[in-house]
This record gives C-alpha cells, sequence and structure tokens, in this order.
C-alpha cells in the first residue's frame, strides 16, 4: 500500500538516502565504501516522479554526460525499447524537450527515463513505479525491456502497485506498515 517504505527503500538501496542501521552492500561492498562516480555508472534507477533536463533526448539518455558516445545511447534506448519511438519524433534523439522535459507526455518522459536507467549497462536497476504513466504501448514494452534486462544479467527491483508489471520477477516482497 501506499507509504509503506517502497520509495525510502529505493532511495537507501541507491544510496540517495542512508540507511539508519545495517547497510545495503554491492559485491560485498558498503555504497559508502564505492567511488561515487564508479557506483553512479553501477546502479540506474527511475524515481516515481521522473525528472528530465533542458536539452535533447541523447544528452538526457546520457546521463548529462557532453561526450557520450551515440551507440551507447541508441543500445540504452533499445534495451528500453524506445528507439522506434525516438526515431519517430522529426529531429529523433537531437530532439529538445524543453525545461524538465515539458515538450514530452508523461509517458515518453517515463519512457525516455528508463533509457537513461540502462545507459553504460549497469548492473543493478532499481524502478519506482515505472508503470505509473505508460498507455498500454508503453507498458507492453517496459515488460519487454525487463525481459532485456533479465537477458543481459541486469539485477532488476521493480517497485509495482499495477501485478501486470509483475509477471516478470523472481523474488516478491510485499511492504506494509
Amino acid at each position: 500500500p501506499s507509504g509503506s517504505g517502497k520509495t525510502t527503500l529505493a532511495r537507501i538501496i541507491t544510496g540517495i538516502l542512508p540507511p539508519t542501521i545495517g547497510s545495503v552492500r554491492l559485491d560485498g561492498a558498503a555504497l559508502h565504501q564505492w567511488d561515487p562516480d564508479q557506483l553512479g555508472k553501477l546502479i540506474g534507477y527511475l524515481p516515481q516522479s521522473v525528472e528530465l533536463f533542458d536539452g535533447n533526448i541523447a544528452y538526457n539518455i546520457a546521463r548529462l554526460d557532453p561526450n557520450a558516445d551515440d551507440e551507447v545511447i541508441i543500445k540504452a534506448a533499445q534495451m528500453a525499447m524506445v528507439h522506434d519511438a525516438i526515431l519517430a519524433f522529426p529531429n529523433g534523439y537531437s530532439t529538445e524537450i524543453g525545461p524538465s522535459g515539458n515538450a514530452l507526455s508523461a509517458g515518453q518522459r517515463q519512457r525516455i527515463a528508463l533509457a537513461r536507467c540502462f545507459y553504460g549497462a549497469p548492473k543493478v536497476v532499481i524502478l519506482d513505479e515505472p508503470n505509473s504513466n505508460l498507455d498500454s504501448e508503453g507498458e507492453t514494452a517496459f515488460i519487454q525491456a525487463l525481459a532485456q534486462a533479465r537477458h543481459h544479467k541486469i539485477t532488476t527491483l521493480t517497485i509495482a502497485h499495477r501485478p501486470s508489471v509483475l509477471q516478470m520477477v523472481d523474488k516478491l516482497l510485499v511492504l506494509q506498515g
């Protein structure tokens, strides 16, 4: 249910919030032991409220890296099953999205943010309500993206209310209270 701590847990796992007790470990090392730049490349995070930045689609997928390799950007978009949708824009990956991505629908923003999660081949991806703004086509693409992540051996933690997204999970945790 809402308010049970799902988003807080996601923020702790990503290192955004420190745990009050215990530690989160990646390959045996506590998150605070990792170099922040290195850790950032290993973890992809799609927050509940998607925020994109003024600039073009490629720049947003590339996590604001001005020297990003186009092939890596395209691979992330393909993994997120949004490549074809991006190519449908008049300027493709060079399409300017405006402040906070205002030129895009909420579903388009969410799918581009999902591609950003996959940028650079992370080892862990945390998705907080990843299908909240998706139509049926977007949700189908999202489920295919989860299958791609599984195929590439990316550990994926998906926080969801809608059961349709849960068809790709291996383990289920229910938080209450």
